[in-house]
């Protein structure tokens, strides 16, 4: 049945933020991936790779803090287009400055830093955004979560290997300058597709931003996620699990494919087969596991995605059995962030939404420089085989902790009043 114009006009926005996300998420991991196999390359050294990704991850935390409370005021589509021009401007001038034999190792991290304060305010511009495009559009807001994680899942597939074969075929540096254009593009789909739409304009009655009203409404968002204790409970452990997908991604597998897969195009494949079946995991999801309770879903979910990938890697330094493991760990990752996103806006109220979405994302990306940095010495002191024991073991012991506590059983009766304690549970819950 074909579109009619103004169901087309209705859909503009939430299309052109998926466009847009696909478009700027395949810029991230192009250079997710060419910025981790340029450092190794050039300096041979596990360790420098952490420091850099180190670099790139602490300003994400910084400015997810501090974005927060300016997103509403500067507007949504204001922060998301200037976040992206800002992104283009730094990654761009990587390669640039390799070009002309003037980058050095500080510079590097500079601009890193850069590209990690604009990652966060830009992305939570977008995010907070959904229930409105949802609506708009005329769907619900789990099928737009169940769009926005395939978009997402979809950059990954296309970004990581092409950033593999464009760094094997050319240079780490080429694949930068790509990065920098999809940045721009990006730019462009969000400015012109949310020209006009009200959600995404500033705030004109909110209150002037100085520091005392700053720090209240960070305190507010900090507020409400200490005392809704099932939104602290999942924060808490995707901050911990973040840590150490980013040191794997980051780190120890662009390391593992320098010297045991292959090189970077094995690290591109093997990133975006995970893709392949994060894709369906997230489609699946809004189709089918998504009519059964959340809780066990997001338990069995957590446990295929994390520790397997570590530990087949220490004990089978082979890509196509990993590349293998990865399709079930991405279908399985898959899952989890449309189970999440519907439920944070279940238990945050609206206007508090930007608040604790900057908060929230903050305290979900906290960990991730000490796992990037931390992962980078710990490869340096045991090798490569020992740091994916310790990690793996970590990732495991984690993933067990909603079968522990009682507090993740709430997520099928979500409250915003939620007081629940973190203690263990006193006899086993069926499923």
């Amino acid at each position: 049945m074909p579109v009619r114009a103004g169901e087309l006009r209705e859909r503009r926005p939430l299309i052109a933020v998926l466009a847009a996300n696909v478009i700027s998420v395949t810029g991230n991991w192009l250079s997710l991936i060419a910025i981790p196999v340029f450092v190794y390359a050039t300096t041979g050294s596990v360790a420098r790779t952490g420091i850099v990704a180190f670099w790139q991850g602490l300003p994400m935390v910084l400015s997810a803090v501090l974005g927060g409370p300016l997103i509403d005021r500067l507007g949504r589509r204001r922060v998301s287009v200037a976040t992206d021009v800002v992104s283009a401007a730094a990654v761009g001038a990587i390669p640039l400055l390799h070009l002309f034999g003037q980058l050095h190792f500080w510079m590097l991290c500079t601009l890193v830093t850069v590209m990690g304060l604009c990652r966060s305010p830009g992305e939570s511009a977008r995010s907070v955004l959904m229930p409105h495009l949802a609506e708009r559009a005329g769907t619900t807001v789990a099928k737009a979560a169940s769009h926005f994680e395939s978009a997402r899942q979809l950059a990954r597939l296309l970004g990581a290997p092409l950033a593999g074969v464009l760094s094997a075929v050319f240079s780490p540096a080429t694949v930068l300058f790509a990065d920098a254009a999809t940045f721009l593009a990006s730019a462009v789909l969000v400015a012109g597709g949310l020209r006009g739409f009200p959600a995404a304009a500033p705030v004109t009655d909110a209150p002037r931003v100085d520091l005392r009203t700053y720090r209240g409404e960070l305190r507010e968002g900090f507020a409400f996620l200490r005392r809704t204790r099932l939104l602290l409970a999942i924060v808490l452990m995707v901050m911990v699990t973040n840590a150490l997908n980013q040191g794997w991604s980051a780190v120890l597998l662009p390391a593992h494919a320098a010297d045991n897969l292959g090189g970077s195009v094995s690290l591109g494949v093997i990133t975006g087969i995970a893709s392949v079946g994060a894709i369906a995991g997230s489609t699946l999801y809004g189709s089918v596991f998504g009519r059964f309770r959340r809780w066990p879903v997001y338990a069995a979910a957590f446990f295929v995605a994390g520790a397997p990938r570590f530990l087949l890697a220490a004990v089978v330094p082979e890509a196509v059995p990993l590349g293998v493991l990865m399709v079930f760990s991405g279908l399985a990752a898959g899952i989890l962030n449309p189970l999440i996103g519907p439920l944070v806006f279940e238990l945050v109220p609206e206007e508090l939404r930007s608040r604790v979405q900057g908060v929230s994302t903050a305290g979900a990306l906290l960990a991730i420089p000490i796992g990037t940095l931390g992962s980078g010495l710990l490869a340096q002191a045991v090798g490569l085989t020992g740091a994916f024991w310790v990690t793996g073991g970590l990732y495991l012991l984690v993933t067990l902790c909603p079968l522990v506590f009682p507090v993740w059983r709430r997520m099928d009766s979500p409250s915003a009043h939620d007081d629940s304690e973190l203690r263990p549970a006193a006899e086993p819950h069926p499923v």
